[in-house]
């Protein structure tokens, strides 16, 4: 059965899921001094950012409008505030996602350390916020 372009949401809210599942396990592996764990589950997360961004563009692309936030109150605010920081952040973490696992591929471990730690939290509240997005639009 092939999925229709109204199911990519669902999927891409299970997509952010996954993916700060792994990104929080590649966070305990390194801190267990884990590396190998580490690295698998970050090109992981990575892997399982780009399908998302692969179904997201895919249902933006294909999806009949724009969708609008159905609500009018204090939920509304919260809403607008959260898109607001997940949409620039979530373009931000692209290329230093890019950049950071460039340099821990290439042994270069200082520069790979400065860049995630805002990398990691930040990819985490991208991804966390993206799920609450889904739920906000189309669960709650």
């Amino acid at each position: 059965m092939m999925m229709t372009v109204e199911q990519l949401p669902a999927l891409n809210a299970g997509l952010n899921t996954l993916a700060t599942l792994i990104l929080l396990y590649g966070y305990v592996a390194i801190k267990q001094g884990r590396p190998d764990r580490h690295k698998k589950a970050m090109l992981s997360a990575l892997a399982v950012s780009a399908a998302f961004l692969t179904s997201y563009l895919i249902y933006h692309y294909n999806a009949p409008g724009m969708t609008r936030y159905p609500g009018t109150g204090w939920d509304r605010t919260l809403y607008l505030f959260i898109l607001a920081t997940h949409i620039p952040l979530a373009i931000v973490i692209v290329p230093a996602c890019f950049a950071a696992i460039g340099f821990a591929l290439k042994g270069n471990l200082a520069r790979h350390v400065k860049i995630v730690k805002w990398l990691w939290p930040t990819w985490m509240y991208v991804s966390i916020t993206g799920v609450l997005i889904y739920l906000m639009l189309y669960v709650w």
